[in-house]
């Protein structure tokens, strides 16, 4: 593990995981005075949250824009990513175990984050804010416990589509290698090829540097790669079989689905299905943001993802 690289301000909580016993890792910018609605950050399949929400650009973070906005700003990294223990399976040979972190067992994580933050705040609810896998565990414990939850902020959320014909159902190992070149790959694949890059290569190679940093091991690799729980990736194949691992007509809470234009894994379509199916939401909206992806989150349109979240998040209820 990595030395944690202190922000100006950021706290570092420890949760307990009911089911394993295993420590989760907690980050938190509290704000500078008075009670604020707190939000919790939920990272998606791949990278933690250092390499999110508090990843800082020139202009800063995204937890600073929500800072900026009146939010006590919290996010999680799940067993498996950044800061938190690993279960003892990732030290295995990957084909040994089954996928690692489907959505029943980070939903279980994710409410024991929760309850820490509504502890911590004073019984304030807890508003989430997902990235792409990261929202089937948020809107299953969401479905679970309305009570716990404020408002859902859902970016670049999978959905459920049509399940292909004659396919099996989709499994893997219990851990994967992600290198530093296939996130690149993530950054460019679905820029349309008319159009300039949505990131630089001296922003990533920053970034990708500081990705690597998240598991010790990375640099020993070849090529350099970050070890991470295949259970999300193996959920996303399983969403598009058909198998969403929640159901989005319990959820009770006001969501934003917010997602960029060229974002291939989170399409007008996916959005539509998604939209009608949290039939059960007060307040549904639907957001699309010009030139960004799947990560448009670091990428050059950030900005923009940022402020609808904020504005969103910081509503008066």
């Amino acid at each position: 593990m990595q030395p944690l690289k202190m922000d100006d301000r950021e706290e570092h909580h420890r949760v307990e995981d009911l089911k394993t016993g295993l420590s989760l890792f907690l980050r938190r910018v509290p704000p500078l005075s008075g009670a604020r609605r707190p939000v919790l950050y939920v990272h998606g399949a791949t990278f933690p949250s250092a390499m999110s929400v508090a990843h800082r650009f020139p202009e800063g973070s995204w937890r600073d824009a929500l800072g900026r906005a009146g939010l006590d700003v919290w996010a999680l990294d799940f067993l498996g990513f950044g800061h938190s223990d690993c279960e003892p399976a990732m030290a295995d040979p990957a084909e040994d175990n089954g996928p690692l972190l489907l959505a029943a067992e980070a939903a279980g994580q994710l409410e024991a984050a929760v309850r820490h933050v509504h502890a911590i705040t004073d019984g304030a609810h807890v508003s989430l804010l997902t990235h792409s896998w990261g929202s089937m565990p948020a809107c299953l414990l969401a479905g679970r416990h309305p009570d716990l939850i404020d408002r859902l902020v859902l970016f670049a959320p999978i959905a459920r589509r049509d399940p292909p014909r004659y396919l099996p159902r989709p499994d893997g190992p219990a851990w994967r290698i992600i290198t530093a070149q296939a996130q690149w790959d993530r950054f460019v694949e679905d820029v349309p090829a008319s159009e300039p890059p949505v990131l630089s290569r001296s922003e990533f190679e920053d970034w990708a540097g500081r990705y690597l940093d998240t598991d010790p091991d990375s640099r020993a690799r070849d090529p350099h790669g970050v070890k991470v729980p295949s259970g999300p990736f193996v959920e996303i194949l399983r969403a598009w079989h058909g198998e969403l691992p929640y159901d989005p007509g319990l959820v009770r809470s006001p969501l934003c689905i917010v997602r960029g234009e060229w974002d291939g894994l989170a399409t007008d379509a996916d959005a539509r299905w998604l939209f009608d199916a949290f039939s059960g939401s007060p307040d549904r909206r639907d957001v699309k943001l010009g030139r960004g992806t799947h990560l448009m989150h670091l990428e050059a349109g950030r900005g923009a993802l940022w402020q609808a979240s904020a504005a969103f998040l910081g509503e008066p209820t």
